[in-house]
């Protein structure tokens, strides 16, 4: 039995969760949840966006499931998200992105991508300032070690999945210090790999391709900034970032999240999809090593899409989020 600390998150994000707990109990999937808060949830509870309980609790138990949190813009308290990543060392932003079935895309091929993102420094380094009142000044800052580690990553992970190629992302033609760096890196890795094709393509180049022609790329790299814009372009490619699971992983932590947003306007009114939530939480099954149970939920998900009858109106049905979550429990081991 693993002990995962749970955390609901603001917005839609404790209906979602709370979907996902009945989910994984009628699977029988083998973890006991310890419930924790964060964002607008942990101010209310605790006067502290991340209370010191939530951060002990994942400590311990090494890995978390997580809902949406509130990022206040421009002001307010920095990114929880940012901090968790920083606080665990969670470098790998780890984002599979592929088609299902009962999703109308512009697609019909199929799209099957991972994006492998950055996730410690880069311009989310937290290095900005003002200057004066009319300025201000961020720095990119990216390392041989970082590049390196997150690009390894993507290599290790095609060649354990069978996966043919790994493109870097960058900007070097602009950056040529920093990306330039980044993609040196690149390039000592791939070496590494030789059964692996390595390429490498400019971020905005890339952003155009991936909207004509998705399938000429299989694994991307990039480093934080880029791999952000890049992994939520890719979730469009299936339907949207309601469909898409989210991993931050790193030496000894692993934080499991829905990477979509906390949704206010439909908070409380039990419509929210819970199938992000529930795909991360596959994820983190694998990642526990309880295969069989992450293939049981994935499939009685996927067989719920497939039917269209039990959709969430995001996906385009009538569903609430209760129906949507009996029909995923009826279909378990089907």
């Amino acid at each position: 039995m693993h002990t995962v600390t749970l955390i609901p998150g603001d917005g839609i994000g404790p209906e979602i969760a709370e979907a996902t707990r009945q989910v994984f109990a009628a699977a029988e999937a083998p973890v006991t949840w310890e419930l924790c808060y964060a964002g607008q949830a942990g101010i209310t509870r605790f006067g502290d966006p991340l209370p010191e309980q939530t951060l002990d609790s994942i400590r311990a138990n090494k890995v978390a499931l997580k809902g949406p949190l509130t990022t206040q813009v421009g002001a307010g308290y920095r990114s929880i998200n940012v901090t968790l990543r920083k606080e665990f060392q969670l470098y790998c932003n780890l984002r599979p992105v592929k088609s299902l079935p009962g999703i109308k895309t512009r697609y019909p091929e199929g799209v099957d991508l991972v994006v492998f993102r950055e996730n410690t420094e880069d311009l989310y380094s937290g290095a900005e300032h003002q200057v004066g009142s009319q300025a201000a000044v961020g720095l990119k800052i990216i390392t041989a070690e970082a590049s390196r580690r997150i690009v390894r990553a993507a290599f290790e992970y095609a060649a354990a999945h069978g996966r043919k190629k790994v493109t870097a992302v960058h900007k070097a033609n602009i950056m040529k210090f920093t990306d330039g760096l980044f993609l040196n890196c690149a390039r000592e890795v791939a070496k590494e790999f030789p059964a692996v094709e390595y390429e490498e393509v400019i971020v905005d180049n890339l952003c155009m391709q991936l909207v004509v022609r998705p399938g000429k790329y299989d694994v991307l790299v990039a480093p934080n900034l880029y791999g952000d814009i890049i992994s939520d372009l890719c979730a469009g490619l299936v339907g949207g970032l309601g469909v898409v699971p989210g991993a931050n992983l790193g030496a000894d932590w692993a934080i499991f999240e829905a990477v979509h947003g906390t949704a206010p306007d439909i908070a409380g009114r039990n419509i929210a999809n819970p199938a992000a939530m529930l795909l991360s939480g596959a994820m983190m099954l694998e990642y526990l090593g309880e295969r069989p149970a992450a293939a049981k939920i994935r499939s009685a998900l996927e067989k719920v899409l497939a039917g269209g009858e039990a959709q969430t109106p995001d996906l385009g049905g009538q569903a609430t989020t209760a129906e949507m979550t009996a029909a995923i429990i009826k279909n378990l081991g089907r």
